[in-house]
């Protein structure tokens, strides 16, 4: 039995139809979070990054993974971003030319803190201890 992907295609991942229409909205989401004055508590002096948006297959809805680029914790952003929502769709349908304006939804994105989790664990002593001991084995059989 083949599992659904996240995409909605049997053993497949999101279609170009899919892919094109989230990198459309990432684009104009990314333009209106730079250009208007987000009046949320959470989101006041953040520079907020939209990494990727992932689409239904219906394309109504579209969730968008966002960080920060400081200190800020992406779930608060996240958070602040639903809360302001309705404003963000309002804009996002003067900006992109799709049948739909899809519903939003905001989720952080960890990529980042995991892509740095695994920097610190390659530069750990142990780990490089244990990649040299597996590299002088390498020598050692040829």
């Amino acid at each position: 039995m083949k599992r659904k992907s996240r995409g909605g295609h049997e053993g497949h991942g999101p279609s170009q139809r899919q892919l094109r229409a989230a990198e459309v909205v990432r684009h104009a989401l990314v333009d209106i979070v730079q250009r208007e004055e987000l009046r949320d508590a959470d989101l006041k002096g953040v520079y907020v990054t939209i990494g990727e948006v992932r689409a239904s297959p219906d394309l109504k809805h579209m969730t968008a993974f966002v960080s920060s680029l400081g200190p800020s914790d992406p779930q608060l952003i996240a958070n602040g971003l639903t809360r302001i929502s309705p404003f963000l769709r309002g804009r996002l349908a003067r900006n992109i030319a799709l049948k739909f304006t899809p519903e939003l939804h905001f989720q952080p994105d960890i990529s980042y803190d995991e892509a740095r989790h695994i920097d610190e664990l390659l530069a750990s002593p142990e780990v490089a201890r244990d990649l040299k001991q597996d590299a002088d084995e390498e020598e050692g059989e040829r």
